[in-house]
């Protein structure tokens, strides 16, 4: 790895470089690690800025290789910020620190976390490891540069399936061309407990690609114009006891306009999203967002939530398909910031029954937050999926940026697991984000809460009996 780091650092320098390209043979970069103060491990997403505005972002690994030959051997002052994390001020009112940048060199940079939540790594896109490939660091995923020429996809869906994971994203972009594919993208993972990464590390995506172009195959083209979406992805078994993978679409016209909504199945031997059924009417409830199974009166059902439990039908793959079937929920809720007093408005999140909390959890992003119109995250729960939802702690802020449409992970979350994961889209997208943030943008990173951390400060401030 090292010997692939020197001469990658040799080619990239010797790009920069032009004629001067051997004087960059055998030079090493400058490592920077960012690190969390209260966890064992870097912070991804961290920004190092110079005073002449060479910005410099930490990859998965929480670093970052500099190799700009007018830094060398030179002290250096480096802005430092990460939305969540915080470095301390100087007597100027400066957050940064001044290094000298030597070849072969090594510094670690500690950030104070004010999130509650703790960022693990971005899970999609081009440059995961990047700077930890250029200073010849391990990393724990296959493909740690490029995969399947996936720039970034929107909006995550998953569900279990045939024993792995099976992902969905919405428009993804590609490396070659400004227009990418937009009839959803696909990939599947390995379990954790059936060899895949543990959910703290990464996850190894195996995706689903066109053999002629090496891109991500379209796997729900469609009848009709303009871009497929998809969710409410969901397994459920027919009367013989089938699985079925299915999903709610809808096309999409202009900027989204929705003009076609119905029912697709994955049709393993295409491996595309076949249509199953169109509703007459594009605003007919349907079973959209993100699914979650419950046991009621003994009955299993399958209920849909995005984030407030919206439409609940028997957990049957018949009844999917027979829009009779279909229970439309009218969810209590009304969420009041316990700092501020204010009523917090829910725009798109998910809801899972935890065991180690033993409640139902929700992940919701806020519409009209103050930092970001769509990138404040927040954390509930309640003794029942209906049920009254009403307190809530902000777990995530991004400044000015969004980061929509979290999923929780309740798979990565068994009965002894202290953690709650969850991801959600990271783009300048209907923010006022001065700049996108290079490799980052329009991407889904992981994050996690510590559900004892949460427990204990949720029972200091709103007591244990009360629930929600």
């Amino acid at each position: 790895m090292k010997a692939f780091a020197r001469v990658l650092s040799a080619l990239w320098l010797g790009g920069m470089m032009g004629d001067r390209e051997v004087r960059a043979e055998g030079s090493e970069p400058f490592v920077i690690e960012v690190r969390d103060l209260s966890a064992n491990r870097n912070v991804p997403l961290a920004r190092l800025r110079t005073v002449h505005g060479v910005e410099y972002v930490t990859d998965n690994g929480g670093v970052v290789a500099i190799l700009e030959p007018e830094l060398m051997g030179r002290e250096v002052f480096f802005h430092v910020s990460s939305d969540g994390y915080r470095y301390p001020e100087d007597g100027f009112g400066f957050r940064g620190i001044r290094l000298k940048v030597e070849p072969g060199g090594h510094q670690q940079v500690s950030l104070e976390r004010v999130h509650r939540a703790e960022r693990l790594y971005r899970v999609t896109g081009a440059g995961l490891y990047d700077h930890s490939v250029v200073a010849g660091r391990d990393t724990p995923l296959r493909e740690p540069l490029l995969n399947a020429k996936v720039l970034g996809s929107d909006s995550v869906q998953n569900a279990i399936w045939k024993g792995k994971l099976f992902w969905i994203w919405g428009d993804t972009n590609r490396l070659a061309y400004p227009l990418g594919n937009f009839q959803v993208t696909a990939a599947v993972s390995e379990l954790p407990e059936k060899g895949g990464l543990a959910p703290h590390r990464g996850v190894d995506l195996d995706y689903f690609v066109d053999p002629e172009k090496g891109f991500v195959k379209k796997v729900a083209p469609l009848p009709g114009e303009g871009p497929t979406w998809l969710s409410g992805l969901v397994v459920l078994p027919d009367e013989e006891g089938k699985e079925h993978l299915l999903a709610h679409f809808v096309k999409v016209k202009g900027f989204l306009d929705v003009y076609r909504s119905g029912l697709c199945e994955w049709d393993e031997e295409t491996e595309e999203f076949r249509e199953v059924l169109v509703f007459p009417e594009v605003d007919a409830p349907a079973p959209s967002g993100h699914a979650f199974l419950e046991t009621i009166d003994g009955d299993s059902q399958v209920v849909f939530a995005d984030p407030l439990p919206r439409l609940r039908m028997p957990a049957t793959y018949e009844a999917w398909k027979d829009p009779s079937t279909y229970e439309v929920l009218e969810t209590k809720s009304e969420f009041v910031d316990s700092d501020s007093g204010r009523e917090v408005k829910p725009h798109r999140g998910s809801v899972a029954w935890n065991p180690y909390r033993g409640r139902w959890t929700m992940i919701f992003c806020e519409q009209g937050g103050e930092s970001s119109h769509l990138g404040e995250i927040w954390y509930a729960e309640a003794d029942a999926s209906s049920g009254p939802w009403k307190h809530c702690l902000q777990v995530v802020t991004h400044d000015r940026y969004s980061f929509y449409n979290p999923k929780q992970h309740p798979y990565f979350s068994g009965p002894g697991e202290k953690y709650l994961y969850f991801e959600g889209t990271y783009t300048a997208m209907f923010s006022k984000a001065p700049r996108k943030t290079p490799k980052y943008d329009y991407n889904q990173i992981m994050y996690r809460l510590d559900l004892d951390r949460m427990a204990e400060e949720w029972e200091e401030r709103f007591g244990e009996a009360e629930g929600g």
